[in-house]
């Protein structure tokens, strides 16, 4: 996810302009404030869930966004979890910037499950083989992330130079023949095996999924990033093939509606999304994805919109 517009703001501006102003001389608010940061461990429930939950997005920092307090919240049930992160989320640049993403992503995962630390380079990562691709799993608690590392495909869909202009939109229109992730790890080589390598990854463990990802729709959903609308097809494909249950989020244009979060959901959210921007800054203070566009990240904690699909 990037919006570049340079911006001068801290942290602690985030749960301003977010709307809690009843939290502003509170110790969590001032610790925002101070740059240390370590908000309050959730309880876990021990009871069990009928399904997993799968939240599949294309960039880091997606479900925090867009679904972050719907994480939290199913998450807090118990319930075992999936990431799948298709990008890295490279925007473009080296290694250093998109591990530094991928340790972000473990935080929020770490704030959403409840686990004590925030640290996102001390979950338990290792490489898997599914369907012949390597990919990196991290587990932490009872969720597993998986990151596929694929090229970031730029917000129109051209993909960037550093990695020859590779990028999903172009893999599923045939516009290349196959994408390599950014590390060279594996290749996919078209759009089907794509789509069968996150198939088996829902599938992992034979539990019966719940699908969260962003809306492909262009009249519900308008003006979005196409890593995020190849998202939702590639999910769309996969309700075809194995009857899953899908919610769809709204992504960019989610900042351009009402506000409709109850306060606590949206502390969720924040506390979820800042975990990211933290984590982020750890490895470059410069690197704060809610300074490149605080009043799009703000709005964006007081809101989410979803659709659902059940099986058919």
């Amino acid at each position: 996810m990037s919006l570049r517009t340079a911006a001068n703001c801290g942290l602690g501006d985030l749960l301003r302009a977010s709307g809690f102003r009843s939290l502003a001389f509170s110790p969590l608010l001032l610790a925002f404030g101070s740059g240390s940061w370590a908000p309050a461990v959730k309880s876990i429930s021990n009871g069990s869930a009928p399904e997993r939950i799968v939240y599949i997005v294309a960039h880091q920092d997606d479900w925090q966004l867009f679904m972050g307090d719907a994480a939290v919240e199913s998450l807090g049930t118990g319930a075992p979890a999936i990431f799948v992160y298709l990008t890295a989320g490279d925007d473009g640049r080296d290694s250093v910037y998109w591990l530094a993403r991928e340790r972000a992503a473990l935080a929020s995962v770490r704030i959403a499950a409840g686990v004590a630390s925030t640290r996102g380079d001390s979950a338990d990562c290792k490489p898997v083989i599914v369907l012949e691709h390597t990919i990196r799993k991290c587990a932490i608690g009872n969720t597993d992330s998986f990151f596929l590392r694929l090229p970031d495909g730029k917000r129109n869909g051209a993909g960037f130079p550093r990695y020859d202009n590779q990028s999903m939109r172009r893999l599923r229109a045939k516009r290349i023949a196959a994408i390599t992730a950014v590390d060279g790890s594996a290749t996919y080589q078209d759009w089907d095996d794509l789509v069968s390598t996150v198939s088996e990854l829902v599938g992992v463990g034979g539990l019966k999924a719940q699908v969260h990802t962003t809306d492909p729709s262009i009249v519900i959903n308008p003006h979005d990033h196409f890593d995020h609308r190849i998202t939702g097809l590639l999910v769309a494909e996969l309700k075809k093939r194995r009857g899953l249950a899908v919610r769809y989020y709204v992504g960019y244009a989610l900042s351009t509606r009402a506000a409709n979060r109850t306060n606590a959901q949206s502390r969720e959210k924040t506390e979820a999304f800042l975990a990211s921007d933290q984590e982020r800054m750890r490895s470059n203070r410069s690197w704060s994805a809610f300074r490149e566009h605080p009043a799009f990240y703000s709005a964006c904690m007081t809101r989410t919109y979803a659709r659902t699909l059940e099986i058919h």
